[in-house]
């Protein structure tokens, strides 16, 4: 009673006061939406590791001890099908050119500038594959037909072994100074492709690549906030002119709304939470959150007008009816939401606060914006003396009367799906967040299938002594891991140290076949690659393979788009065979974007669990303390977790 009495005085007081109570809540929205100025896309993967994440710090390693791998892949797809056409290799060279303008790239490889080698009596000659000098004839395109099948380095990570596509790889450091970097390099990227797609019509150019991922993450949002608020918005307003049938309340409804939704991302941008995929999707959660908060208290309201009260007596009454529900579904949706900090992964933290905020402002604003605004608003109904003919009157009617039948039903129904868990799987392929609308989505599966994957793990394999990488055991023992992940299914292209010693070797031997194997002695293998560094041009060294010390090189694998599962599973194969088979290799860590995501993946499902779990204990504590009794607190979580089970 004593509940009731407070609400009838606060609601009293609503009515009474509506003008200052609608310029106070409008002023605190402003005040809190004021933060949307400093709203910023975040358009880094790296956003959905946490600091402290041990992969990301892994990865972070390894491109401080190397170079960096973000990066722009373009591909290129001649109609003819023939790579090694007169006018393809010119398209080829002629991109290669001009990706070296691409924003912040320290490296671009490709066929035309891979470096070739070859012995002239005792010296070694190191030149581009597709030099400026060279006349494409029919003669050299063959030859370098030959050189670029027969080369590891360039087999399946610039040449399709059907030799229908080819590769260009611009790899990038970025600054990490301003947000619009990553859309900087797309744009351009786009902009080149473009241009030689103008001047080379046989050719079809695709993107891809790490920078490509980062800028889809971006779109994605983008293209979230362009489209589907709009179409929430618009089938909210449809929605309330069936139920509500009046403009003053759905304009109402509309206002309390937009003034969640501003609060919710004005006050999310203070905390300093950027705009991500995941909390793109805020404004749609918190529309349908505040929409339900607005339906009850207007349905309530116009019942009681339709019986007879008048305007203001029916918001008072319908406060006291339902104040306390709306209060209790607006905390419980809260604390679900707040749940999500238990993940590893900082964007659905931020998706999970920003809605949690936004659906505490949708209730301030249901309780008290909304009553104090439906008070100087025209309100018309039809006066009825009976208003117990409405549907859900009936639909009550019916279940109270087969409540026998419709409890044992739908406790078949429930177990029946309830049995289908053991089914589900912590699974997923971060590719496949995006689908086949996104760009980058059919061009990364246009490369996969015809050229290289998106897939990396990168090992740094470290000698454990400085000058190590040229001691023959060492070699031998890389050697025979790439061997052993070439005849991994998974695998499309591997790329070690070791193929350019066994060419430098055969070089060095008068370009004998049989000399393509690793030198036998440390001295010759440091001289080998001490000659063949000071060859390389500026741009195109092994800074991006071999650290400064020559401990360790890196080590890459580029695989088929695989599954979280499939993808750990070969990581962990690889990590079992280093450890039996190489005691002269320290180091044997795999890491990579992949890697991180399918691991941040596995660690975020744990993570969420836990948070459900620890939500669904609040929640019930909550339930049971409001209604005052442990069995109907308990059998209200029924309805939650069987459409979650």
């Amino acid at each position: 009673m004593g509940e009731s009495t407070f609400v009838i005085r606060y609601a009293q007081w609503i009515t009474r006061h509506p003008w200052l109570v609608m310029f106070g809540t409008v002023l605190l929205v402003m005040a809190a939406s004021s933060g949307m100025k400093h709203l910023t896309i975040k358009t880094d993967y790296r956003i959905f590791f946490s600091e402290d994440n041990p992969q990301l710090l892994t990865f972070e390693a390894l491109g401080a001890m190397y170079t960096k791998n973000d990066n722009v892949m373009f591909i290129l797809a001649p109609k003819d099908g023939n790579v090694f056409s007169k006018e393809t290799l010119e398209a080829v060279r002629t991109l290669t050119e001009k990706a070296w303008q691409t924003p912040y790239s320290i490296r671009v490889d490709s066929l035309a500038n891979f470096q070739n080698t070859k012995a002239e009596g005792d010296d070694l000659l190191v030149r581009n594959l597709i030099d400026e000098e060279i006349e494409l004839t029919d003669d050299n395109r063959k030859k370098i037909k030959r050189i670029a099948l027969s080369e590891p380095i360039l087999l399946n990570r610039f040449v399709s072994d059907r030799a229908h596509v080819t590769g260009i790889n611009v790899t990038v450091q970025l600054p990490g100074e301003k947000s619009t970097e990553v859309l900087e390099i797309a744009a351009f990227a786009r902009n080149i492709a473009a241009e030689i797609e103008a001047s080379y019509p046989q050719i079809d150019i695709y993107l891809s690549g790490v920078i490509f991922m980062n800028n889809a993450f971006s779109e994605a949002a983008k293209n979230d906030l362009k489209k589907l608020v709009p179409i929430s918005f618009i089938l909210m307003l449809i929605t309330l002119g069936i139920m509500i049938r009046g403009f003053s309340g759905t304009f109402a409804t509309l206002l309390v709304i937009i003034g969640s939704i501003i609060t919710a991302m004005g006050l999310g941008s203070y905390l300093g939470f950027p705009i991500t995929a995941p909390s793109a999707a805020t404004p749609t959660i918190v529309l349908t959150v505040a929409i339900a908060n607005c339906v009850h208290i207007l349905v309530a309201m116009l019942h009681e007008m339709r019986v007879g009260r008048d305007k203001n007596s029916a918001i008072i009454e319908s406060l006291r009816i339902n104040m306390q529900p709306v209060f209790l579904a607006s905390i419980t949706t809260t604390l679900g939401f707040l749940s999500m900090n238990f993940s590893d992964a900082p964007p659905f933290q931020h998706l999970g606060n920003m809605v949690a905020i936004g659906v505490g402002a949708s209730f301030f604003l249901s309780v008290i914006f909304l009553p104090a605004l439906m008070s100087v608003l025209p309100v018309r109904v039809s006066p009825v003396t009976n208003d117990d003919s409405h549907l859900m009157h009936r639909v009550g009617d019916f279940v109270v009367k087969q409540r026998q039948k419709l409890i044992w039903g739908m406790s078949i129904v429930a177990i029946v799906l309830v049995t289908s868990i053991p089914r589900n799987e912590m699974n997923d392929v971060f590719v496949h967040y995006f689908d086949e609308t996104m760009q980058f989505r059919t061009d990364a599966d246009f490369m996969t299938e015809n050229l290289t994957g998106l897939y990396i793990i990168s090992y740094s394999l470290d000698s454990g002594e400085p000058g190590g990488i040229n001691n023959p055991e060492y070699l031998r023992e890389v050697s025979a891991f790439a061997d052993w992940y070439r005849a991994q299914p998974e695998t499309i292209h591997v790329n070690s140290i070791t193929d350019i010693m066994k060419r430098l070797n055969k070089n060095m031997h008068g370009d004998e076949q049989s000399w393509y194997r690793l030198p036998d002695e440390r001295d010759l293998a440091a001289q080998y690659l001490l000659l063949y560094e000071m060859s390389l041009p500026y741009g195109l060294d092994l800074n991006n393979q071999v650290n400064v010390e020559k401990s360790a090189t890196r080590f890459t694998a580029t695989l088929q788009t695989l599954s979280t599962n499939d993808l750990l599973a070969l990581d962990r194969r690889a990590n079992d065979w280093l450890k039996k088979n190489t005691p002269h290799i320290s180091g044997k860590e795999g890491s990579g974007v992949s890697i991180m995501f399918a691991d941040i993946g596995r660690r975020n499902i744990v993570g969420m669990l836990i948070g459900t779990t620890l939500a669904l204990i609040g929640i019930s504590l909550i339930l049971i303390i409001a209604l005052r009794s442990v069995k109907i607190g308990l059998l209200s979580l029924i309805p939650n977790l069987i459409p979650a089970a």
